[in-house]
């Protein structure tokens, strides 16, 4: 690592969702002064910004109509953002997007790429502010049909850049492009590690990255018992959501020592840790 040069500490991007049913916090935030307060609470653990979203997209999640979505994020992005807050819009839609930058948001977060709205390119190109494009095939309900690669790690960058292809082409500014190769989405907990293996050739592209691997299932099957039968761990042996936060950490270091731009998390203070650690490993090593 020292022959690269200084070690860049990621932001850290807390997760704040303000919706009934996501996979780890669904509910938990679902009124606006509930996800202010919690906002408040992941900056004052360590967070850098705060990513707002307002519709679930883990594995089988039915959309939110546009009217909900916006009910849900706009009071709590603006809210924010008005206490100086740094926050990210977590949404597929260009009107949410418009919205939420409008009342203070500083970065779209898109699950999509631009892909599921064919607004999200145009708008985004006039916002002028950070997207992220997250490597995306499907939405929820039936993105874990198209789990099929090639070669997992090539495939990924290859799609990634024609959508990056694309929003330039639509006027979107390079500069502004954050890659995220969508761990969980429409990938297998195989595809999964070896996209985090393989981080430091997304890095390599010369767009900044972000990780997004927070609780998901794939952490939770780390050291269960496999199922000879299936090959995969038995759904009642997996790790609760809430104990997956050490895991998420390790990864979170993994990611540091790759060079990501930023990690989104539910839990800051453990990944705060991690990146303590990292750096003074590093630092010790002579790779500050």
């Amino acid at each position: 690592m020292s022959d690269a040069g200084p070690v860049r500490r990621p932001l850290v991007m807390g997760i704040l969702n303000v919706t009934p049913d996501s996979f780890s916090d669904g509910g938990e935030h679902a009124t606006t002064e509930a996800a202010v307060e919690h906002g408040r609470r992941l900056v004052a653990q360590g967070a850098d910004l705060v990513d707002v979203g307002g519709e679930s997209t883990r594995p089988g999640a039915a959309r939110v109509d546009e009217a909900e979505e916006l009910r849900r994020v706009v009071p709590v992005v603006e809210a924010l953002a008005a206490e100086g807050i740094k926050v990210s819009i977590d949404t597929t839609r260009a009107r949410v997007a418009r919205a939420c930058v409008g009342v203070g948001a500083g970065i779209v977060n898109d699950v999509s790429g631009g892909l599921a709205d064919p607004v999200m390119p145009g708008t985004v190109a006039s916002l002028d502010v950070p997207f992220v494009v997250m490597h995306w095939r499907a939405h929820s309900a039936t993105m874990q049909n198209l789990a099929e690669y090639d070669d997992v790690v090539t495939d990924v960058l290859a799609e990634l850049d024609g959508r990056v292809r694309a929003l330039v082409g639509a006027g979107v500014d390079p500069a502004r492009l954050v890659l995220d190769p969508g761990i969980g989405f429409s990938k297998t907990a195989e595809h999964n590690w070896q996209l985090l293996a393989a981080l430091d050739r997304f890095v390599a592209t010369g767009s900044r990255v972000l990780v997004g691997a927070s609780r998901k299932r794939f952490l939770g099957s780390v050291g269960r018992p496999v199922d000879p039968a299936t090959g995969e761990v038995a759904p009642h042996d997996l790790r609760p959501v809430d104990a997956r936060d050490v895991a998420t950490a390790v990864v979170s270091a993994a990611s540091m020592r790759a060079g990501a731009w930023a990690v989104r998390v539910h839990d800051v203070p453990a990944t705060v840790d991690a990146f303590d650690v990292t750096q003074a490993l590093l630092t010790a090593s002579g790779a500050r």
